[in-house]
């Protein structure tokens, strides 16, 4: 099915453009939308969105900023089990009094808004539900990640995952993203050391499939890497 991409004129468009390539949204979704995201909030860097076992208090779509979905153990380990990017949604729940099954912490400074209800727009609904599925496949992407890919497999696929994501919402350039996130966060959301993800990435760079500068990140050849580390972009809707 082939897509029309409605460029609303807002200064949180990113978030926007994704939602509107994951269904076709109407006019009246739009608006919804627009009118949503004039009334952000700012969550400083290091501040939690969610935080785990407490009370959901309603959904929130991210403007922009990242964040992320962390498991913190009782020795101060910490697991990021996936990141959160514009047009993200989190909490959005339908059973009463949902409670976070994780906590989510602002990365940089992020900026969210109240999205329109669930109901309230058809069209929107159906973003509403792909987004949850593309979220599913994310996360379950991570556990194949973690649990049978090597090292330079693991930065390879979340590299050209993020592109992916971000190419959603118009945030990449070409081959290249920002990339605001440290190579010790890195580590901690692939089950590595700083010291492991710092020497993969100069594996990588001297090999020309990754080029990591200050905040950007740069793939030369997305589909060799693609081959190279066997992976498949997310498909939740049928073509």
């Amino acid at each position: 099915m082939t897509r029309t991409l409605i460029r609303p004129a807002t200064p949180f468009s990113p978030a926007i453009n994704r939602l509107s390539k994951l269904a076709a949204l109407d006019p009246g979704a739009l608006a919804a939308l627009a009118e949503a995201a004039s009334r952000p909030q700012t969550v400083r860097p290091r501040r939690e969105l969610l935080v785990e076992g407490r009370d959901v208090t309603g959904p929130q779509l991210i403007l922009s900023g990242w964040a992320a979905r962390v498991r913190i153990l009782m020795d101060g380990r910490r697991q990021f089990l996936n990141f959160l990017l514009p047009g993200d949604l989190i909490g959005l729940y339908h059973h009463r009094r949902p409670v976070s099954p994780t906590t989510i912490v602002a990365l940089t400074e992020v900026s969210t808004c109240f999205p329109p209800a669930w109901g309230s727009h058809a069209t929107l609904d159906e973003a509403y539900a792909v987004s949850h599925a593309l979220d599913e496949a994310h996360l379950l992407a991570q556990i194949a990640r973690l649990g049978r890919m090597n090292a330079m497999e693991r930065i390879g696929d979340l590299m050209l995952e993020l592109h992916e994501r971000l190419s959603l919402s118009d945030l990449t350039q070409g081959r290249s993203y920002e990339l605001p996130i440290t190579q010790e966060t890195l580590a901690d959301a692939l089950g590595l050391t700083a010291v492991h993800v710092n020497r993969m990435l100069q594996v990588a760079r001297r090999a020309g499939d990754l080029i990591w500068s200050t905040r950007s990140m740069t793939i030369p050849d997305p589909k060799h890497l693609a081959r190279k580390v066997g992976r498949a972009p997310a498909k939740v809707v049928a073509s």
